[in-house]
């Protein structure tokens, strides 16, 4: 039986790249997550992960993606102008993004893709290319797929993502600062979600300044709120992203088990891990770094 969904995680930092000895199990790379829906390729967000998954894409031949960007902070852009596919006639690339408050989504890539900032024109790519605004809360099908939209916490708009598809879903709310209480918003947007991925990047601790400066206001999570949340809306299983660059292997695999305590259905997500959910089945996973 086929997978009606299945999610790959490319890149599973937040903030800023951090490749090294002590964070290759987990990885460098930065937010970049692909669902296969059938035959359709959704990608959330475009940082440096993406690299890797465009030089795949183009191994097999021309495609279509389509890449939901959460914001425009750079390590959720960084990795764009470096996604193969872009440059390679034949291939199709959407890409679409909630409002931002300063410019359309069109404009803001132009900007990032031009000099003195690279040198290739977001122009010269246009063939591939169409750039979509969606409104800050919205539903709309690609396909059989539906996609749903939702407004985030965080100091510059960002959205989050829901995606159904033959009875099963995934939710991907990053660079999301939670509440005192379960933010509604989410829950509606996460309830009954086979998968909620989910910014984690700070521990309780290193949050309310108990450790290290206080954190409040800086539009990231913890893995508390990310399980306060998970039993609220329901949810198969927690998928903790976002991972704070200074954070090492042992240190995700401790805010793993943390969690786990809390809500036992969690995993810290790693460059290479493969979630499938079979139609009617439940859910499968493969490491596959």
């Amino acid at each position: 039986m086929t997978s009606a969904l299945e999610i790959e995680f490319h890149g599973v930092r937040g903030s800023l790249a951090s490749p090294s000895a002590s964070t290759a199990g987990v990885g460098g790379n930065t937010s970049c997550v692909s669902v296969m829906a059938g035959d359709q390729r959704i990608v959330f967000d475009a940082g440096t992960g993406i690299r890797n998954l465009g030089n795949r894409l183009v191994q097999a031949g021309p495609s279509h993606t389509v890449i939901l960007l959460s914001h425009l902070h750079w390590d959720h852009i960084q990795g764009l102008p470096f996604f193969t596919p872009l440059y390679l006639p034949g291939n199709r690339i959407d890409i679409m993004s909630g409002p931002n408050g300063y410019m359309d989504l069109r404009a803001a890539l132009k900007k990032q893709m031009s000099p003195p900032f690279f040198p290739v024109a977001i122009e010269d790519i246009a063939p591939q290319l169409c750039v979509r605004d969606l409104l800050a809360s919205e539903r709309f099908n690609i396909g059989d797929l539906r996609v749903t939209t939702a407004r985030l916490n965080h100091p510059d708009p960002v959205y989050g993502y829901r995606l159904d598809f033959a009875g099963r879903s995934v939710v991907y709310a990053t660079d999301t600062e939670h509440y005192s209480c379960v933010d509604p918003a989410l829950r509606k947007l996460a309830y009954g979600a086979d998968v909620l991925i989910y910014d984690a990047q700070y521990l309780p601790e290193e949050y309310s300044g108990d450790q290290g400066p206080s954190k409040v206001g800086w539009g990231h999570s913890t893995f508390a709120a990310a399980a306060e949340l998970a039993r609220a809306a329901g949810v198969g299983k927690l998928v903790l992203f976002h991972h704070d660059p200074n954070r090492d292997d042992a240190s995700v695999a401790a805010v793993e088990r943390r969690c786990r305590e809390l809500f036992p259905r969690s995993i810290a997500a790693r460059e290479g891990l493969t979630i499938r959910l079979q139609r009617g089945l439940d859910s499968a996973e493969q490491d596959a770094a």
